[in-house]
């Protein structure tokens, strides 16, 4: 017996079980712990909301071969996405407080007034607000840690949908 998933739509739909979760965390942590997220977070939650919603199509369409290693490249670029997003906020931690220059207004605030890509690049390129480390464990902060999760989504995604069958070609 193998603890591996059989089929390419069991694994993504393991996948959008996984990319729930971690939206689960994020909004426990919100709501129950009183951490609000900063605009890197709110970016990263877009993009874990992306990732889980190519997994959940993948995971419903089952398609053949072809089909599948389209999948596989729309989850390397949502996951890819959510890697850059975390890591850059991870280094935006790992600099002295007060080093970086605020992103401005909070993210709603600002996709009111300007257009998404400027909204997005000047999140990326400040993140003063984002230097705080609200909860960390073994010494990884929350992006830190949705950084591991995302590579091993992306990696999972892609190998599945590249090596694994159809679930009818399995009955």
């Amino acid at each position: 017996m193998s603890i591996l998933p059989s089929t390419r739509r069991v694994a993504n739909l393991i996948g959008v079980a996984a990319t729930v979760l971690l939206m689960a965390v994020a909004l426990y942590f919100q709501y129950a712990r009183g951490l609000e997220p900063c605009n890197m977070c709110i970016l990263q939650r877009i993009a874990t909301i992306t990732l889980g919603v190519v997994f959940l199509v993948a995971g419903l369409h089952d398609p053949g071969r072809l089909g599948a290693r389209v999948y596989a490249i729309l989850i390397a670029v949502a996951a890819g996405a959510l890697v850059a997003l975390a890591a850059r906020h991870v280094w935006m931690q790992l600099q002295p407080l007060g080093s970086l220059p605020s992103c401005g207004a909070d993210f709603y605030t600002m996709v009111g007034m300007m257009p998404f890509v400027e909204v997005v690049q000047r999140i990326v390129m400040g993140g003063g607000d984002c230097q705080a480390i609200g909860w960390s464990f073994l010494g990884i902060s929350i992006p830190g840690w949705l950084l591991v999760a995302a590579v091993l989504l992306g990696f999972g995604g892609v190998t599945a949908n590249l090596v694994l069958g159809r679930a009818h070609d399995h009955r």
